[in-house]
């Protein structure tokens, strides 16, 4: 296996990463109007993600600076192309880490309630943004010989983009209602379990269209066994979901993600960005890629630098274990 494949795959690990975390941190930002029913509710939903939203995120940034160092050619397409959406995606990034800062800053109801609904709506949006992104990169855009986006701002919304963007945005939002489920007591954990299930059937009926268009499209052995997975997978969330088993639903919700987020990345290789121009000019891992020198330096720096991320997110996830209700919060309106 050359360098090149291998930071492909380190690329898709990452991810697949950030959309098993953040997919479950957008999925809760969601139900602050989906399920919570008043301000002690939106609250305790905040809480569960209030001390790791922001170390999801940097399997975000670890991901889109391995894809400037490994492939710059593919950055460098990905990010003129996809200009607009990926913009509203950081704004709503920025908005939202804002929200979360400030929205205890002031005990007044309105400011709370303002920053609130900022929550709802960029995790909402961004949930949407990111399917709609992938499914593109994916199925192929317009790129020239030159190895450059020649199209427009309505040629990313085709209707497998925005059936790509539908699936992520109920997936992750019934991760998300799962995810509560499991860290919260009381009726807001009977209620999110319950609203898991309608969720559930919901990502199951679009997700399956979608994996199944993708296979037709551009799939192969891999790609149907990473899609077999992720049936069966969100299947076993939807059955523990509905025994009140909501460590295990936590476990194939995100297993689901992981498959589905694999599945892509299996249809894509060789190619990081095809052409629906003509299949040569595609920005695959050969023609996209840095030199052998930057990536086999790119190599040490990650095998050193991963275990210690891993090991300190792993310990804040084991330290901020514990369920979460309305008796918990402090009598204020901060967190």
């Amino acid at each position: 296996m050359q360098l090149t494949d291998v930071w492909f795959v380190v690329i898709a690990i990452l991810w697949i990463g950030y959309f098993f975390l953040e997919g479950f941190d957008f999925g809760v930002g969601i139900l602050t109007r989906l399920l919570a029913r008043d301000r002690a509710e939106r609250r305790v939903l905040i809480n569960t993600i209030g001390p790791v939203w922001d170390g999801n995120e940097v399997w975000l940034l670890s991901a889109g600076g391995a894809t400037f160092a490994a492939f710059p050619e593919w950055y460098a397409t990905l990010f003129s192309g996809f200009y607009l959406p990926f913009l509203l995606i950081l704004v709503c990034l920025i908005v939202r880490g804002v929200a979360f800062e400030y929205r205890a800053k002031r005990e007044e109801e309105r400011w709370q309630r303002n920053w609130e609904h900022a929550i709802f709506l960029t995790s909402l949006l961004t949930a949407f943004l990111w399917g709609l992104v992938f499914a593109n990169i994916v199925r192929g855009v317009k790129i020239d010989s030159h190895l450059e986006y020649v199209g427009n701002l309505a040629d990313l919304f085709s209707p497998y983009a925005l059936l790509g963007g539908l699936v992520t945005l109920v997936l992750f939002t019934f991760h998300g209602a799962v995810f509560t489920a499991l860290k919260t007591v009381g009726d807001i954990r009977t209620r999110a379990r319950r609203l898991a299930t309608g969720l559930g059937i919901g990502a199951a009926v679009l997700a399956v269209a979608f994996l199944l268009w993708t296979q037709a499209d551009s799939g192969g052995s891999a790609s149907l066994i990473a899609l077999v997975v992720a049936v069966v997978a969100l299947l076993a969330a939807l059955a523990t979901n509905l025994a009140g088993r909501e460590g295990w639903s936590f476990t194939f919700s995100g297993l689901t993600i992981v498959a589905a987020v694999a599945m892509l990345f299996c249809s894509l290789f060789p190619d990081v960005m095809p052409s629906t121009l003509h299949a040569d000019w595609s920005l695959t891992v050969d023609n996209a890629s840095s030199t052998p020198y930057t990536l086999k330096i790119m190599t040490w720096c990650a095998a050193f630098a991963t275990p210690i991320v891993l090991l300190y997110q792993g310990w804040t996830y084991w330290v901020f274990r514990k369920r979460i209700g309305t008796h918990h919060l402090a009598p204020s309106g901060g967190h």
